[in-house]
Formats: C-alpha cells, structure tokens, sequence
C-alpha cells in the first residue's frame, strides 16, 4: 500500500490520466443503451428467458430475411410503436439492426421508457448470417 501511495504522489499525471480515462470510458459504456449479445447468446435470451427480437429494418429488408418470430418495427417509426412492446417491458429484448450500429439509438429508448433488460445484437443481422444461422423469408 505504501508504494502505491509513493507511486501516485510521485506519477500523479498517470494515476490523472488513468481515472480520467475509466470514467471516460464509463460514460461512453453508459450511453450506448445497452450490451452487445452474440448469436448464440440472442438464442438463449429467447429460449431460455421468454426473449423477444424485434428487428429494426425497413420493411423491405425484412422480408428478404428475418430471424425467426421477430417482430419488424422500423426504427423510424419506433417511437410511435413503442407502445406495442409494452407487454415486453420485463422480458428480454434483443434489437437487430442490419449492422449493429442503429440499434444503439433504439436501445436508449426503450431503456428511458421503462424497460429493463434490452439487449443489441453485436454486428446486427450480417452477423447472424455470418455464423450461418437461418432466415425466414416472408
């Protein structure tokens, strides 16, 4: 404890730059709405937990290709049909985008409207075909 002590009066500016750094990062974990899952780990959030994946293309997108029993809100217009999820306030909620970028804003919304355990798929729906998993096409 006593070299710790020694090593911050003496490398003030790291130990600085170090705290700054954490509550920087911090910060930027907060605000991205929520973790990142796994193709695997969406599956389990849905078998295991009552998980639901809502997929946030348009609806042409869609229709080429969506993980099976998910439901199309574009996000667009997810701030008017939020109201549709809300039998899913307490249950898993997996958000797929195309790439896994767009679903960040969609992730803080519905974490600033009650719901608790919102999830994003890393890498979006490109990486659920990735991992060679199926595509219903309607």
């Amino acid at each position: 404890m006593d070299l710790f002590i020694q090593f911050v009066g003496a490398k003030w500016y790291l130990f600085t730059a170090v705290i700054v750094l954490l509550f920087l990062l911090m910060n930027h974990e907060r605000r991205k709405g929520g973790p990142s899952v796994s193709p695997a780990q969406l599956t389990q959030l849905v078998n295991q937990h009552e998980g639901i994946v809502v997929d946030l293309r348009e609806a042409a997108d869609y229709r080429q290709g969506h993980i099976v029993e998910s439901i199309n809100l574009p996000l667009a217009k997810l701030p008017e049909r939020i109201a549709e999820l809300e039998r899913y306030r307490d249950k898993p909620v997996v958000l797929v985008c195309k790439f896994g970028q767009s679903a960040n804003g969609a992730a803080k919304s519905l974490k600033e409207n009650g719901f608790t355990r919102v999830f994003k798929l890393g890498g979006g729906i490109s990486e659920w075909q990735g991992s060679q998993l199926p595509l219903v096409r309607s």
